[in-house]
């Protein structure tokens, strides 16, 4: 058996990892490199592998960076299953669609600027058509349920607690000729304990080979505990000072998770009821997908919401907001308010205008509360830069940049060291989907605890495995 690993290797986005296995081909992830607009160009387009050739797709979740290059994937020829779980399947009809029209939407604005004779490729990466293909082409599968993908080859699922939907996947090879069984799992990205709204991630049956995320492998996150209050004193400081509080959020899951502790305060009265909007279509539609999955909620959240017949995602003074005119008028409106819009990165999407707009404004506290690549507007907010680039065009940061840590949806190193070391006869690790600061000392962490051998791959190697 080979693996080929095609992306998220020595790099936290692009997740493409291809597993070659009695001649047949096995993608995990199939994601969309996120960084600067060539590097990301070229990795997007360029795959190191031919999708003619692949035979079966497996997702572990619907992030962009582990399932956004999925129609270009079908584009290039791929014709094969795409097998996830069912809220995967159906979160991915918004976030794949969703993509194609923002790659459309500003192929049609740098052709209307005459920007184009500049760039190297003159076509979105996919359209929506190459999208609707690839929606056909996906298959639900529950967790724990298990599913031949071929002869010798056997996959279940299992809930990584990350998103909704997120899935460890489990897979079972078959040697024939050696009458010998290996176990491999790759954990996509694994969640932390104790998160709102979804459940805990879930271990996985005895393992011989981990391929693993570590994209926190360096560092501890604040305590989820520590949300309610933190949230609270910079709501309330807006609120004194009646300014805006933008929070740039990912329309899947942190969008829902911000909505569910506002709810929470509010309910609590630890914040006075003041207006809320969430700025993001994607996250209304997605948010509705939510509703349609309670079966993956946490038994607190089912305990305090749905045993109750109450909306964890909606209450007295919160609005979704829908159309263009319904987004320009929130910059028309006094403060305090609290804007929460994609995209969660600041590199796409309506939490540009509000940046645009109230980013030069003391009053104004932008809130980060996920993880920013490297050369993403976010990230540069974070690092604490004093001006920055908007549309092309330069802006003072004279608002405050909170980060809040505790919201992150990833295992921090206490978390991934604690549930592998509860993997039961586990010899071989590999280390993906981290920046090398992260591997590295996640690597040292690993051998520090008797995890010998521990290979962090580079993007392109393939490595064999025997059994």
């Amino acid at each position: 058996m080979k693996i080929l690993f095609a992306g998220a290797a020595g790099e936290v986005t692009g997740s493409k990892h291809l597993i070659t296995f009695d001649n047949k081909k096995i993608l995990l992830d199939c994601g969309m490199f996120q960084g600067r607009s060539d590097e990301s160009e070229e990795k997007n387009r360029n795959l190191l592998f031919d999708p003619k050739e692949i035979d079966v797709v497996i997702l572990s979740h619907a992030h962009m960076d582990h399932s956004g290059d999925l129609p270009y994937l079908v584009k290039q020829g791929y014709k094969g299953p795409i097998y996830c779980t069912h809220a995967t399947r159906d979160l991915c009809n918004y976030m794949l669609l969703d993509s194609a029209f923002i790659q459309e939407r500003e192929m049609e604005w740098l052709k209307k600027k005459k920007k184009l004779k500049n760039l190297k490729y003159q076509d979105p990466i996919y359209t929506t058509e190459d999208t609707e293909n690839t929606l056909k082409l996906f298959h639900g599968v529950s967790y724990e349920q298990s599913f031949v993908i071929t002869n010798g080859l056997v996959a279940s699922f299992y809930d990584a607690g990350h998103i909704l939907g997120s899935a460890l996947t489990h897979l079972i090879f078959y040697d024939k000729t050696k009458k010998k069984y290996l176990r491999l799992c790759f954990t996509g990205d694994l969640g932390r304990r104790g998160l709102p709204l979804l459940k805990d991630p879930q271990l996985i049956p005895p393992t011989d080979v981990l391929i693993t995320e570590c994209t926190y492998g360096n560092r501890f996150h604040e305590a989820v505990q520590t949300i309610e209050d933190d949230l609270a004193a910079i709501v309330n400081q807006v609120c004194k000072n009646g300014g805006k509080l933008l929070i740039p959020a990912f329309a899947l899951e942190r969008t829902q998770e911000i909505v569910y502790y506002l709810n929470i305060l509010s309910q609590k009265k630890k914040i006075p009821p003041i207006p809320i909007y969430v700025d993001s279509p994607l996250a209304g539609n997605v948010t509705e997908v939510f509703r349609s999955h309670t079966e993956c909620f946490d038994s607190e959240t089912r305990k305090e919401f749905i045993d109750n017949a109450k909306n964890p995602f909606g209450f007295g003074n919160l609005q979704y907001t829908h159309s263009v005119e319904e987004s320009k008028g929130l910059n028309d409106k006094k403060g305090p308010m609290i804007i929460i819009s994609a995209s969660g990165m600041c590199e796409h999407g309506r939490i540009l205008h509000h940046l645009k707009n109230n980013i030069e404004n003391p009053k104004t506290v932008v809130l980060i509360v996920g993880y920013q690549a490297s050369y993403t507007l976010g990230r540069k907010l974070v690092d604490g830069e004093k001006e920055v680039n908007i549309f092309g065009d330069p802006y003072r940061v004279k608002a405050q940049v909170y980060v809040m840590d505790a919201f992150s949806a990833h295992a921090d190193r206490s978390d991934l060291l604690d549930y592998i070391h509860r993997i039961e006869e586990l010899k071989k690790i590999f280390l993906v989907h981290g920046e090398q600061k992260q591997l590295t000392a996640f690597t040292e962490a690993l051998k520090v605890n008797g995890f010998n051998d521990v290979h962090v791959p580079k993007y392109g190697e393939e490595v064999e495995i025997d059994f």
